[in-house]
């Protein structure tokens, strides 16, 4: 039997009911475990779908995200989220779950989502994200970087390439219809019912019971990177806790990652009788964590990415004193409304106010128009914080000179800006470089950024936003050709062949005088825009699933 031609998808949307692939890993339910040997071997090899085909499959989804209006790249969660990401790559590639060709040809890029629901998801081809929602919610690091394990496992055990390849004999409309119902079924039976026909309910079913494994593997395998690259195993267990009370709280949408993540009793015993077996693993706790707080407020949408790098000598032991600081940041910027921020203003500003109430106020008050007392709170918080963490209120400092609205920096503020900026240009931290050269552009020094931006997109060439950074400091240099270049890469940057052309293009238009007095960047445009030509043409004629 087949599916009624009223459910049944256009070419276009084809290709984005197989985009669902990515996220079926993550909506099955779980079924009861024994505790497993750490030893325990993977599920197999895939024979089917390639390394290649997975990754221009997921190459195609992250395109979509990019131009999500709620894509997110936020320099300095991101720079948080790389110091937990990169040790545990790290130890995946150390461990063997990450093989070199596996390390090779994967994006292993990290997404944000402004979403303020509790999620994270994994992708085809290697690209992870993580929502707001769940910086937010969680109280360490660990806790944290226990879920970015799961989903970095779910990536390199090849989760989705094996449903894929489970069902290769299936029209490509038909299994992402079935997976779209599977979705409809955590949600709406009726509507389930709808998209599910006939024999094929057999098949969801027998998908399901395949990603019973896979999260049972993801566990594994995710517990063993984490502890490997020097986290806590408890906070997994806390982690899950955690979410066990939210499930007994009766979710109301909050925490998505319940439903793609279902949990029970014995993936949390799995858990815990493998806290043994980790060399100077602390007792586990034994119980729960402690009621959930409201630390979670609202968006959708999309993330950010970083490239592979800097794993030698990145541990998993950050300085405690940092993931509350980001969580307040996540808070925040999930925000839509003003109430929120009022209450969190107001808890910052009272004697007895942690850390991560101060970062959270000082941002809030920007945020409603406050700039004077924001800069009052940011500097209380500076007083309080330890060296280590130090970077991130910096950070803080500065976007809160540059914020909009704020008018020209003069004066005292004016030199506590130049001070930020010249140290941050001179640091190796991401976020802190881009915030520098804005800083360089407000204080109309532009020229001092711009060595320190071209190392940067030499060796990340699909930094995005530091191509789009370096493109304002070239135009507020005079220098339009560069400026146009710099756009046009960090379109390429996201898969953007079109909006790339365009600007290559508009480069080749300018006039006779501004081609001939910059000759080397006009070869490279002329160069580049035959190169981008032929990728597009190449990624048209891509069929993403053989």
């Amino acid at each position: 039997m087949s599916l009624p031609a009223s459910l049944r998808p256009s070419a276009r949307a084809a290709r984005r009911l197989c985009a669902l692939l990515a996220f079926s890993v993550l909506v099955v339910p779980g079924v009861p475990v024994a505790a497993q040997p750490v030893g325990l071997p993977s599920l197999g090899d895939v024979q089917g779908m390639s390394i290649a085909a997975e990754r221009r499959l997921g190459d195609r989804i992250a395109r979509d995200i990019y131009r999500d209006p709620d894509y997110l790249d936020d320099p300095v969660l991101s720079e948080y989220l790389q110091l937990i990401w990169q040790p545990l790559l790290g130890a995946a590639r150390t461990r063997g779950d990450v093989p070199p060709e596996l390390a090779e040809r994967m994006a292993w890029e990290l997404m944000i989502s402004r979403d303020r629901r509790v999620n994270a998801f994994a992708l085809p081809g290697g690209y992870l994200g993580v929502n707001l929602g769940l910086i937010a919610v969680t109280d360490t690091t660990g806790e944290l970087a226990s879920v970015m394990a799961h989903e970095l496992s779910h990536v390199s055990q090849r989760h989705i390439a094996r449903m894929l390849t489970r069902q290769d004999k299936m029209a490509p409309w038909m299994l992402g219809a079935l997976i779209l119902g599977a979705l409809a079924a955590r949600a709406n039976t009726d509507v389930a019912n709808a998209a599910i026909v006939g024999s094929q309910a057999m098949a969801v079913q027998n998908q399901l019971n395949f990603s019973r494994d896979m999260e049972r593997e993801a566990d594994r395998v995710g517990f063993g990177v984490m502890t490997s690259a020097g986290f806590d195993g408890l906070a997994f267990v806390t982690m899950f806790d955690k979410l066990q009370q939210a499930n007994r709280l009766n979710d109301d949408g909050g925490f998505p990652y319940l439903r793609s993540h279902p949990l029970n009793s014995e993936r949390i015993a799995d858990m815990r009788a493998r806290l043994p077996m980790v060399p100077n693993a602390p007792a586990s706790s034994g119980g729960a964590v402690g009621p959930l707080r409201d630390k979670t407020p609202g968006a959708s949408g999309g993330g950010l990415v970083l490239d592979l790098p800097r794993t030698q000598g990145v541990t998993g032991q950050l300085p405690p004193g940092l993931h509350p600081l980001m969580a307040a940041r996540a808070r925040v910027l999930a925000e839509k409304g003003t109430d929120r921020l009022g209450g969190w203003l107001q808890v910052g500003r009272a004697p007895q106010a942690t850390q991560g109430d101060l970062y959270a106020a000082a941002l809030s008050a920007q945020r409603l128009g406050q700039p004077a007392l924001a800069l009052e709170l940011a500097q209380r918080l500076r007083e309080q914080a330890a060296p280590e963490v130090r970077w991130a209120v910096d950070a803080l400092q500065i976007e809160l000179l540059l914020a909009p609205g704020r008018g020209p920096v003069v004066g005292d503020a004016g030199e506590r800006l130049r001070t930020l900026r010249d140290q941050a240009l001179g640091s190796g931290n991401r976020a802190l470089m881009l915030l520098g050269a804005q800083a360089a552009m407000a204080l109309r020094e532009p020229d001092l950024a711009v060595s320190r931006l071209q190392t940067w997109v030499v060796n990340h060439p699909r930094d995005a936003l530091a191509w789009e950074t370096l493109a304002r400091v070239h135009q507020a240099q005079g220098h339009t050709l560069r400026a146009i270049r710099a756009e046009a890469e960090s379109r390429v940057a996201h898969m953007d062949w079109e909006g790339a052309l365009d600007r290559y293009r508009g480069a080749q238009a300018q006039p006779v005088a501004v081609r001939n007095a910059d000759p080397m960047t006009m070869a490279i445009v002329d160069s580049r825009r035959r190169d981008i030509e032929r990728q597009l043409l190449e990624f048209e004629k891509e069929e993403p699933l053989n």
